[in-house]
């Protein structure tokens, strides 16, 4: 029987006339509603027509994950009066309950997504509703895609409902082709806001790390929560690992402490979902954040943590981070403290800070690894995505590493596009890599035995369950928890998956191979870039070219090759840490990495000299080395000129004269330029090595033949010969001037943007009314005194000799009396010598 009463109670029944309008004109609608408006429970069946009086229609509910389908569609089926499988059914991977009768199904984004590939007209299905859309999965995001190219190619009487309580429904309607935005009230209840930030700062999260201080001291706000309120307190935490150390901390609370997240047993996430009659204390991911309804709840303790996906593709990792959880996110969380009854919500940080927070989470669009997502496309017939209506465009870097990805694991050719192994590799609902591993591992151990450990690397087992894989798997086995209870399913599932290829265990070699071996040859199917050789007690370099690093009494410190399937980077370090591992030896490593594997001559510069060598890599790290005795002679060159750059032009041969010629030349291209060549920046000399340093650079061979290479008649070369500035070079920068003394002295033109410099004794210059000239430019002279120490320096000698002299010659005088200091300079005769020289 309909509980009607419950239905008319749902707010969003005021809503739903503008709803169906909205569809029936457009075919589009962005929802608007409030947590506990009935969005996610009554919208589906009225546009079913199973409530409401409504022509039939099939509905297909896209939820972003598998408690709140299953919570859904339990809760539409109540509604009924039925049995989740009668008219309302659900589907989540591994798991499906419905029938021929079922007219709502409520699925997972990934399972819609599946189902799409498979039949792009998705036939039979009049409605699909994109429930919490805000949350920006990537998967939702391409469904969202996927359904607007049917609408537009295939199918323009589908309709679509982008739903959501907090969104940005400007970017949906725009993106649904103007889609009208129909807006529900909700009746929610007022909630209080506390600000509980820690007494002492915290540090910031990093990784997926969290500061113990932190978490201790969101214990103690749950613990001051139940004190001061009454009502069941629900307390948001990042993570697993967290909501176990906070439930560690309440032990002797007066209160049921449940934890809830996507992993937690079904009985725990029913539990958390139904009335009770004592006091709970629900610790829960961000899987309660919408969707579900957790009655009783009057309390929210927000930690204001998140967890996002994060790729770094230079180290060929992947890993959820911490961060701080965005504004919307916060809204939702402290809703479900009013749902029922006014509530109050305690927040984990200062008021200050609340203003600095994202205003939406990161889609994981732009922040994700998109491999799945590339090859997704690819098999839609998209393989840039360029065509699709996304509300956000995936970066062009992000791309590449996911085409590069693909190429390596044979899911598409060079052009991106997908063969009969990649749409293959598309429908088992993995990773591109994992599906690599499950389809070339069944080859060699048999569909069970693959299956299994790819049900492994497909959820990372619990931390108590080691760092070595093949361990993990045989406790899975033989274990008892939530995980392997999990893990079992998904296992059945993956071998089902592979059946209609003969990939059974009974037709394969399963059972004759090792444990070890076994999951080693899986998780470097699925990581050839991860495979690592040891280079010392537990360190490890990985073929990516990254270091990496076990944990102190791991049984896997003295393997001499792993294949690392999970690692992650500490803060401020440059080394991964090695979360979960395989033992493998050599052979499995260089088959399953065969595309890094290469044999190369290696000629370059290191330690100073050329090092000319035959290497053969696995990637990054070195199989075998032998010296080259006849190296090719470009890489010899190309090494040199390395050598030249890194350690600069002073390898080469450079005496006194090729110096002062450099810096010659380098003032007649600042002053004159035009022929005259740039000799400045040892690079730009680099640059032109083919125009001076040959044919002396192509016959070198080492360091020891550049100390040979004369530097002063290799710069010649670039002198303007074919337009016979040469010849002028001593008459433009002389290397030395004649003063009145008849002295000839060096010129210094080393100043790089200054003028030529003439340090000359102040007596040789006597009778010289104006200053020298250099191509034009005056050089500054520097007046030396009889024992050769500055005494004066000047531009303009005639301005000098009236007026700074007198006040020289004073001074030169009591130090120097016996030189000749006249009183006039510009009659004296120059002299470089004593009165007593003079007067012989």
């Amino acid at each position: 029987m309909i509980r009607q009463a419950a239905l008319d109670a749902l707010p969003v029944r005021e809503a739903l006339p503008g709803l169906v309008s909205a569809l029936d004109a457009h075919g589009t609608a962005v929802l608007c509603a409030p947590p506990g408006t009935g969005k996610t429970t009554l919208v589906p069946l009225v546009l079913a027509g199973l409530v409401g009086g409504g022509p039939r229609r099939r509905v297909v509910v896209a939820e972003p994950r598998r408690i709140a389908a299953r919570a859904a569609a339990r809760r539409m089926a109540w509604l009924l009066g039925e049995q989740p499988g009668g008219s309302v059914g659900f589907t989540v991977r591994g798991e499906r309950v419905a029938g021929p009768g079922t007219v709502v199904e409520v699925v997972t984004t990934g399972v819609l997504l599946q189902r799409l590939q498979r039949d792009q007209e998705l036939a039979g299905v009049d409605v699909v509703v994109l429930d919490e859309c805000h949350e920006r999965h990537l998967d939702a995001d391409t469904v969202a895609a996927f359904l607007l190219d049917v609408r537009e190619t295939l199918r323009p009487e589908l309709r679509l409902v982008a739903a959501s309580a907090t969104t940005d429904s400007a970017g949906w309607a725009r993106l649904l082709g103007g889609a009208p935005v129909v807006e529900a009230a909700g009746v929610s209840y007022p909630v209080e806001t506390v600000w509980a930030p820690p007494a002492r700062p915290v540090r910031p999260p990093h990784g997926m790390r969290v500061d113990p201080a932190q978490l201790a001291h969101v214990a103690s706000v749950v613990r001051r929560a139940l004190a001061e309120r009454s009502g069941d307190v629900l307390c948001f935490l990042p993570g697993v690992g967290e909501i176990a150390r906070v439930a560690g901390q309440l032990g002797g609370v007066d209160a049921e402490v449940l934890q809830v997240h996507g992993r937690a047993p079904a009985a725990v996430q029913d539990a958390a979902l139904t009335a009770s009659d004592h006091r709970r204390v629900i610790l829960a991911t961000a899987v309660a954040e919408s969707s579900l309804t957790v009655p009783g709840v009057r309390v929210v303790v927000d930690s204001g943590l998140a967890r996002e996906p994060r790729v770094d593709h230079a180290r060929g990792l992947g890993a959820l981070a911490t961060v701080r959880a965005s504004r919307a996110a916060g809204r939702q969380r402290a809703g479900r403290a009013g749902r029922e009854a006014p509530g109050v919500v305690y927040r984990c940080w200062t008021e200050a800070e609340d203003g600095r927070l994202p205003a939406f989470p990161s889609p994981e669009m732009r922040i994700a690894d998109l491999a799945q997502f590339a090859l997704q496309a690819a098999c839609w017939g998209d393989p840039d995505a360029s065509g699709l209506a996304l509300l956000d465009a995936p970066p062009v870097g992000a791309m590449a590493a996911a085409r590069e990805v693909l190429v390596a694991v044979g899911a598409v050719d060079a052009a991106g596009r997908p063969g009969p192994r990649g749409l293959r590799m598309a429908r088992l609902g993995l990773h591109p890599r994992l599906a690599r591993a499950l389809l070339d591992g069944s080859a060699a151990l048999g569909a069970h035995r693959a299956a299994e450990v790819v049900a492994l690397l497909s959820e990372e087992p619990p931390r108590e369950y080691g760092d070595d894989l093949a361990a993990a798997w045989r406790r899975a086995r033989a274990g008892g928890d939530a995980y392997a209870a999990r893990w079992r399913t998904e296992a059945r599932r993956l071998e089902r998956a592979l059946a209609p290829a003969g990939r059974t265990s009974e037709t394969e070699s399963g059972g004759r191979s090792p444990d070890d071996a076994a999951a080693g040859l899986v998780a470097a199917l699925a990581f050839p870039e991860r495979v690592a050789k040891a280079r010392g007690e537990g360190a490890f370099l990985m073929a990516s070219g990254t270091g990496a690093g076990l944990g102190d009494g791991s049984p896997l410190r003295h393997a001499p090759w792993l294949a690392v399937a999970v690692a992650d980077r500490p803060p401020h370090s440059a080394a991964a840490r090695i979360r979960m591992a395989a033992v493998v030896d050599g052979d499995t490593a260089l088959a399953a990495a065969a595309h890094l594997r290469t044999d190369a001559e290696e000629v370059h510069w290191e330690d100073g000299d050329v090092v000319a060598r035959a290497a053969q890599r696995l990637g990054a790290i070195e199989l075998a080395v032998r010296p080259l005795r006849t190296p090719d002679p470009a890489l010899v060159r190309a090494a040199l000129l390395e050598g030249l750059r890194t350690e600069g032009l002073d390898l080469l041969r450079w005496s006194p004269d090729a110096r002062t010629l450099r810096a010659r030349l380098g003032f007649l291209h600042r002053t004159l330029g035009g022929a005259w060549p740039d000799v400045a920046a040892d690079g730009v000399l680099l640059e032109r090595a083919d125009d001076w340093l040959e044919p002396e650079l192509s016959r070198a061979r080492r360091r020891a033949d550049l100390a040979r290479i004369d530097a002063g008649q290799a710069l010649n070369r670039l002198l303007p010969w074919a337009t016979g500035e040469a010849a002028r070079l001593d008459e433009l920068a002389p290397e030395r001037l004649e003063v009145p003394s008849g002295s000839r002295i060096r010129l210094d033109y080393s100043a790089e943007h200054g003028q030529p410099v003439l340090a000359v004794k102040l007596q040789e210059l006597f009778g010289l009314a104006e200053t020298p000239r250099v191509a034009g430019v005056p050089v500054l002279v520097h007046l030396l005194s009889p024992a050769g120490r500055p005494a004066a320096v000047t531009a303009d000698l005639a301005s000098f000799w009236q007026g700074g002299y007198r006040a020289v010659r004073a001074e030169l005088r009591g130090r120097y009396p016996k030189h000749p200091w006249p009183e006039d300079p510009a009659t004296a005769e120059p002299t470089r010598h004593t009165n007593a020289r003079l007067r012989r």
